[in-house]
């Protein structure tokens, strides 16, 4: 207690306690002590840090480059992904037949003891009207074991073919569902295409106001081009219309007409009624004219 109340400054120098003694700031950074170690620490973290900033900045850059790759080449991108997915339903129907020749295991093995099942029934029923009792309990007991088996097979039978027909029926819903997102992506590339091209056009067109004749040679060419191109393929059509045979088609339309009649004139004969053909019609309306104009003739020379 006495100890305790004495000042600080009565502690003598035999005594086995010493004061605290405050560390001089200049000791501290000059000296290699735990300062140094921390201002260390932090550097190295800066660095890390920064090494960590400049390695997103090249992600960052190489993710434009591939994004921008991308936007120039969607035909490459689009027959990536085909091939991935020929690659996954290439995987998936391997699946399907080893589930399939589990199945087919599974058939073979209830279409065998279904056969034996009718052979124990067989011979159990022999040795029992034989009088062997001890013989038919035997075979009446394998019996009863092979239809619990049986049994069993046929319902793991029917638990696999239901799980290999919902696996083919998403198999195919996701293969139907993937071919028309293909299939709907070529026509928007197709149509970008042609968007793209329209917009060259326009640009072009809108260059050449403010200088016209600059690329007159340019356009003679195309318009060269595009005529021989347009004549070539006139002329194609031409020999592909020139090689298609109709004989057979009027031949077939003549015999078309031919049996039409024969069925009016049929349908005539049993209702009764008389069928004139535009010959025999059209052959008296002249003679009518005919004599319209003699008689018309004959008057006038009367009068």
């Amino acid at each position: 207690m006495q100890g305790s109340l004495l000042p600080a400054g009565a502690w003598g120098i035999g005594s086995s306690r010493t004061p605290d003694r405050a560390i001089p700031p200049d000791s501290m950074a000059s000296g290699p002590g735990l300062w140094q170690h921390r201002a260390s620490g932090k550097n190295l973290l800066s660095g890390a840090a920064m090494w960590n900033r400049l390695l997103n900045v090249f992600k960052g850059m190489f993710a434009m480059f591939v994004r921008d790759v991308e936007k120039k080449n969607p035909e490459a991108l689009l027959e990536l992904e085909q091939e991935n997915l020929r690659k996954q339903i290439s995987s998936y129907n391997s699946g399907l037949a080893t589930h399939a020749g589990l199945a087919e295991r599974l058939m073979s093995q209830v279409r065998k003891l279904e056969t034996e099942e009718k052979e124990l029934r067989a011979k159990t029923t022999a040795h029992l009207r034989a009088g062997n009792k001890q013989a038919a309990g035997q075979y009446a007991l394998r019996l009863q074991t092979i239809t619990r088996e049986l049994a069993e097979n046929r319902t793991q039978l029917e638990q696999a073919e239901a799980t290999y027909q919902n696996l083919v029926k998403a198999r195919d819903v996701a293969v139907n569902a993937a071919r028309a997102k293909i299939e709907s992506l070529k026509g928007a590339i197709n149509d970008m295409r042609m968007k793209s091209a329209m917009a060259e056009m326009n640009e072009m067109a809108a260059g050449m106001i403010g200088n016209i004749g600059g690329s007159g040679d340019t356009l003679n060419r195309l318009h060269e081009m595009v005529e021989e191109e347009r004549t070539k393929a006139a002329g194609r059509a031409r020999v592909a219309r020139d090689a298609i045979d109709m004989t057979e088609v009027n031949l077939k339309e003549a015999e078309m007409t031919a049996l039409a009649d024969q069925a009016l004139a049929d349908f005539a004969a049993a209702e009764g009624l008389s069928v004139e053909s535009e010959d025999a019609a059209a052959a008296p309306a002249a003679p009518a004219r005919n004599m319209g104009k003699s008689a018309s003739e004959s008057e006038s020379s009367a009068s």
